[in-house]
């Protein structure tokens, strides 16, 4: 059984197939929707350059292929170990051999966050509905300047709309690759005028009339707002399996094989594994993360015995920007250019951590980062 029907989930269930495994397989996806892509949600599907239809990852044809059960629109609701069941919303019981987990992540929320005028973006129906405010030119504010909250801002700012980008760091995505890029991201969205507050927190979202007027600022000032988006990161989804018994940290504590449990793995989001490589335990909220673990289940419930040491790829698009980045970003980790020029918004940089390359980022530079990858598999063969 797999609960999760999104890249983790269905990716397990096709490299099952693939691997010649025919018994019974059913897959529980809490959405009405077939699997889809979530990465265009906050790009092509938010500006309309896409129908939602292009961002499934399968046609029904592929799906049924796979000759599995589809319990789509159902969530799962709790988890015995010992009877190795899954209760569902509605009180079914479901029994299982091997159990992957693909729940994903959730939005974390800010105080107000339920407030009308108020978004959060993770699933294809939230894109649907901020897509339909933001054709009406609201002022915007987008709470968050990591991934998610730029590449809203930049398809906002896209859409012709007015935006203000808050976030108490100084730069944008300096969490994810440091001040030094940050800046260079800061620049770009200023030069496609979004408005930046950087550097301050939010202290309150300000209500009129049962909606969302403005977001106070721990300074004091506000920003006006007739919409306001919230992109402060995302939580594991695994509410649902408290009292399992199963290891719940930041996210479903797995082993070097993705294994939280006799029979009960992990994938995608909402997982937590010991990386091998890198010597440390981790979660990785990206798209190819996902699949590639997916596989690597398939491959242990099958008894192909070998631990999961991908070294996590991803990227976004905000504007005319492509940032790909492979490997680790830890905060003291120092960056240097290798190959082109900031200035000219094109080159390839190297992340050192204690004197060894632990990560590698290209700014629409996708050649010079692929040639540079062996850097990080070539330093990163022993733990850090």
């Amino acid at each position: 059984m797999i609960v999760g029907a999104s890249a983790a989930g269905l990716t397990a269930a096709e490299a099952l197939r693939e691997k010649g495994y025919d018994g019974a397989l059913t897959l529980v996806g809490d959405e009405p929707h077939r699997p889809y892509d979530r990465p265009p949600l906050s790009k092509q599907i938010l500006t309309g350059a896409w129908e939602p239809r292009r961002a499934e990852l399968r046609d029904a044809e592929a799906l049924d292929g796979l000759g599995a059960q589809w319990l789509l629109g159902r969530r799962a609701t709790g988890l015995d170990t010992a009877g190795r069941t899954v209760r569902l919303d509605g009180g079914d019981r479901l029994p299982y051999d091997a159990l992957v987990i693909a729940t994903g992540a959730a939005p974390r929320r800010l105080p107000g966050g339920d407030l009308a005028g108020v978004h959060h973006l993770r699933t294809l129906d939230d894109a649907l509905r901020l897509r339909g405010r933001l054709l009406a030119g609201p002022r915007t504010v987008v709470v968050g300047a990591g991934f998610l909250g730029c590449e809203v801002t930049a398809a906002a700012r896209r859409m012709g709309v007015r935006v203000t980008l808050v976030d108490p760091l100084p730069v944008p995505m300096q969490r994810q690759f440091g001040p030094r890029i940050g800046e260079l991201v800061g620049r770009l969205h200023r030069d496609h005028g979004a408005e930046l507050r950087t550097g301050v927190g939010v202290s309150r979202f300000v209500t009129a009339a049962g909606r969302v007027a403005a977001v106070e600022l721990a300074d004091g000032s506000r920003l006006p707002a007739d919409l306001v988006v919230v992109a402060v990161g995302a939580a594991p989804a695994t509410g649902w399996l408290a009292g399992s018994g199963l290891p719940l940290g930041d996210g479903v504590e797995c082993d070097a094989h993705c294994r939280a449990a006799p029979g009960v793995y992990a994938a995608g989001d909402a997982a937590s594994w010991h990386h091998p490589r890198f010597g440390v335990r981790m979660r990785v909220e990206h798209r190819q993360n996902a699949t590639e673990q997916g596989r690597a289940v398939a491959a242990e419930i099958l008894g192909e015995r070998r631990s999961f040491d991908s070294v996590p790829y991803f990227w976004t698009d905000q504007y005319d920007t492509r940032i790909q980045a492979y490997g680790v970003f830890p905060p003291d980790a120092e960056p240097a250019v290798l190959s082109g020029d900031p200035a000219g918004r094109k080159f390839v940089a190297a992340y050192r951590r204690d004197g060894r390359v632990v990560g590698v980022l290209g700014w629409n530079d996708p050649r010079g980062l692929v040639a540079r990858r062996k850097m990080v598999l070539a330093e990163t063969s022993t733990p850090l």
